[in-house]
Parts: structure tokens; C-alpha cells; sequence
């Protein structure tokens, strides 16, 4: 396992999707088996492939910035800065394991909505 390259890999793959080709993200980055663990998006590659191609024709303008991103074994974990339309913005901390062949294979993630008022001056990235 290469973490650095593991790391780089899995911001390419999420930023390819994010900006609009999650078709070629999927065909780059992933080895063909693709376990999804968010309830709002359908198991395997097809499912990844339909939820991305929606959101970006809903949601052309949105944007993301990669904060951090750690990796340890198999696994690497991106924390991200999402705004969407309406000034929303989003809190993500998604999660890539890879197979043996430095492929993206299974995905987990936390979603968090950034409230407009908050109890401290900290941001949450």
C-alpha cells in the first residue's frame, strides 16, 4: 500500500465526480467492486456513477475544498468544505478503502450541515 499515492487517488477520484465525471472517476480510480455505505446512494459503481451525474445537473454551481486528507493501511480519509447553491454549506469526512491493487473499492461517509450560528469562533474544518 502506497498512502501517499493512496491519498492523491482518492481526492482525484472525489473531485473528477464532484466536478461532473464520475463516469471516468469510476473507470480510474476503482477496480470494478464498489461497496457504498450512504443510504442515498445506490451499491456498485452504476449507483456512485447515477448519484454524481444528478447531483451535478441539479447543482452545477456547487463547489468543494479538500481540507485534510489521512491515510493509514488501506484506508484514507478526506475532510472536505462543500458550499452548494443558497450559500449552503456542508461538513464531509468521507472515507476510501482501497483493494490490493490501489483501487478504490468500498466508501463510507459523514455529512454535517455548517449552522449559521455556533456556541464557539472555531470553523468546522
Amino acid at each position: 500500500m502506497n498512502k501517499s499515492e493512496n491519498k492523491k487517488n482518492a481526492i482525484a477520484f472525489y473531485r473528477m465526480a464532484y466536478e461532473g465525471n464520475p463516469k471516468e472517476a469510476i473507470d480510474k480510480f476503482c477496480g470494478g467492486q464498489y461497496i457504498q455505505h450512504n443510504p442515498d446512494v445506490a451499491n456498485g459503481p452504476q449507483g456512485f456513477i447515477d448519484y454524481f451525474e444528478r447531483m451535478n445537473r441539479e447543482y452545477p454551481e456547487k463547489s468543494i475544498d479538500f481540507v485534510r486528507s489521512i491515510a493509514e493501511g488501506n484506508l484514507v480519509a478526506l475532510h472536505t468544505h462543500q458550499v452548494w447553491p443558497d450559500d449552503d454549506q456542508y461538513i464531509t469526512m468521507d472515507f476510501f478503502r482501497f483493494d490490493e491493487n490501489g483501487k478504490i473499492c468500498e466508501h463510507w461517509d459523514s455529512i454535517q450541515q455548517i449552522p449559521k450560528k455556533s456556541a464557539n469562533p472555531n470553523t468546522m474544518y
